[in-house]
């Protein structure tokens, strides 16, 4: 069964043209490293709920709009080999403090699917 990353992040819609770069930029990588898939979302219909919500989770301002993200591998394994050689690239290779988004307010972690149709 595969094995999926998950991102959530707040970019400022004054960034989004960047961060759209930057993501076009990234995929491909990921996917010569051995990535299955790579899919980068724009919130449409993303309510700030009351206790939870996506734009609660990444304290998302009123001039930010969510982005959710996901990578697919073939196993958690490969996920591990695929991850080292990505942040090994020198294509990817960036100042942190020029990112077109707020890295201390994503959310990421890994998942093992239990459901696949």
């Amino acid at each position: 069964m595969s094995y999926v990353d998950g991102f959530v992040i707040a970019v400022p819609k004054a960034n989004l043209d960047d961060y759209k770069k930057l993501a076009n930029t990234a995929g491909p990588i990921w996917m010569e490293h051995g990535a299955l898939s790579y899919v980068e979302c724009i919130g449409d219909d993303v309510p700030y709920g009351e206790l939870t919500s996506f734009p609660r989770a990444v304290q998302a301002k009123d001039d930010e709009i969510v982005i959710f993200a996901w990578v697919v591998y073939e196993s958690r394994q490969s996920r591990d080999a695929v991850m080292a050689k990505v942040m090994a690239d020198e294509r990817l290779k960036m100042d942190w403090s020029a990112m077109p988004f707020d890295g201390k307010r994503m959310i990421f972690g890994g998942f093992q699917p239990f459901i696949e149709l």
